[in-house]
């Protein structure tokens, strides 16, 4: 049974989670019809206004006219869709912690679907608009197409592990699905924080800085929520790990080798660099703290499977600063950029798709131990607990049951 101290901070941060999309939702719904109707109502442009400045907002909506005017009708049904997943996502959530199958099952399917299409009206805006002339250039243009594959990888591979009857797995892909989906509201956040911090920073430098943290920090909040779900202390037919010692210093060294390399190259492009340093650093050093003693946590609780998937996690969240050093040339070779928004784009994509190998990996790693069983290699470890997976919402049995 999970400590009260963890189920207090678990209702905590479900309440903070709603409050945050059910505040968003009407500002989806609306976000984009002035841009058709400039009569038409924009509570978020209103409360932006007067959180930050008219200015700004009207900046916003300046920058944005251009680049959204082709596009205008796909952006308003992924804008209007967005706010419809705001509000399924903590129902589905809701549901599947109290065991309503049948409703989770049929809020599931008109959740997936509105992912896809939602997710298209956005690809049809990145498809018909150049990089360079993307609202706040080139590297948030990458950073939106990987988070739309991100969203649709990960709802595609949810359901998946739900036809298959996997719930572990179907509801470790949903959680970072929905993680992905929040970046939207998290960003609008940073447009009413972040000019308080920096005054004068644009709504185009806001968002340079934003990309920088918001990949890791959403996969990290689903990685969160993974583990509040799943109190497993062990999965049927997993024995050893695939974050051995070795692979671990490796992974500290590469992670090391990239920084050294990420570190100087955005120190190099002056004040506007520092800042995006600071926005990458600060977040990447809490995330690893929380991981790193999360894991040797579990370790001295006897927790092998909560300590495996923190590891798993661990390693990617260090290589992701290596795979960003390699990908800033790569990128500027191959999409024609400048050496700073290449740099931005490789640290801004970094961390999410890490974390999406990570996920997968522990996906891969579930399903072997399934495999051996299959085959009659291991004894099967004993039945989890009544309630130690909950969330998983598709009604087919826990593993090891």
């Amino acid at each position: 049974m999970a400590r009260p101290t963890s189920t207090r901070r678990g209702r905590v941060a479900v309440v903070a989670l709603t409050a945050v999309c059910l505040a968003y939702a009407p500002i989806a719904f609306t976000e984009l019809w002035s841009y058709a109707d400039p009569g038409a109502p924009a509570p978020g442009e209103w409360l932006l206004g007067r959180t930050v400045s008219p200015e700004f907002v009207a900046e916003a909506v300046r920058d944005r006219m251009g680049p959204y005017e082709r596009s205008l009708v796909p952006l308003i049904v992924h804008s209007v869709l967005g706010g419809l997943l705001m509000l399924l996502g903590p129902v589905q959530l809701l549901t599947a912690v109290r065991r309503r199958v049948r409703l989770h099952r049929t809020l599931g399917i008109v959740f997936a679907a509105t992912v896809y299409v939602s997710m298209a009206g956005a690809a049809v805006y990145l498809v018909r608009t150049p990089p360079e002339r993307a609202f706040s250039g080139a590297a948030f243009w990458i950073v939106l197409a990987v988070i739309l594959v991100g969203t649709v990888g990960s709802v595609t591979f949810g359901v998946l592990a739900a036809y298959r009857g996997l719930p572990d797995l179907h509801q470790r892909w949903l959680l970072l699905c929905y993680g992905f989906l929040m970046t939207a509201p998290l960003l609008r956040l940073e447009w009413g924080f972040l000019p308080t911090l920096y005054p004068g920073l644009s709504i185009q430098d806001v968002n340079r800085v934003a990309i920088m943290h918001l990949g890791a920090l959403v996969s990290f909040g689903a990685l969160l929520a993974t583990r509040a779900l799943d109190r497993r202390t062990s999965v049927p037919g997993l024995t050893g790990t695939w974050a051995p010692g070795p692979v671990m210093v490796l992974a500290h060294l590469a992670g090391a080798a990239g920084l050294a390399a990420l570190v100087p190259a955005f120190l190099d492009q002056g004040a506007e660099g520092r800042r995006l340093l600071l926005a990458y650093l600060v977040p990447y050093a809490v995330t690893y703290a929380v991981l790193a003693a999360r894991a040797a946590g579990a370790r001295r609780a006897g927790n092998g499977w909560a300590r495996e998937e923190w590891r798993l996690h661990l390693a990617a969240l260090l290589l992701a600063p290596a795979f960003s050093a390699v990908m800033a040339p790569v990128l500027e070779r191959a999409m024609d950029l400048d050496r700073g928004t290449a740099l931005v784009a490789a640290a801004g994509i970094g961390c999410g798709m890490l974390a999406y190998t990570a996920v997968t990996v522990v996906s891969l790693r579930v399903l072997a131990g399934r495999e051996l069983l299959r085959r009659g290699r291991t004894t099967p470890e004993p039945a989890a607990p009544a309630g130690a997976l909950t969330g998983a919402g598709t009604g087919a049995k826990e593993e090891g049951r």
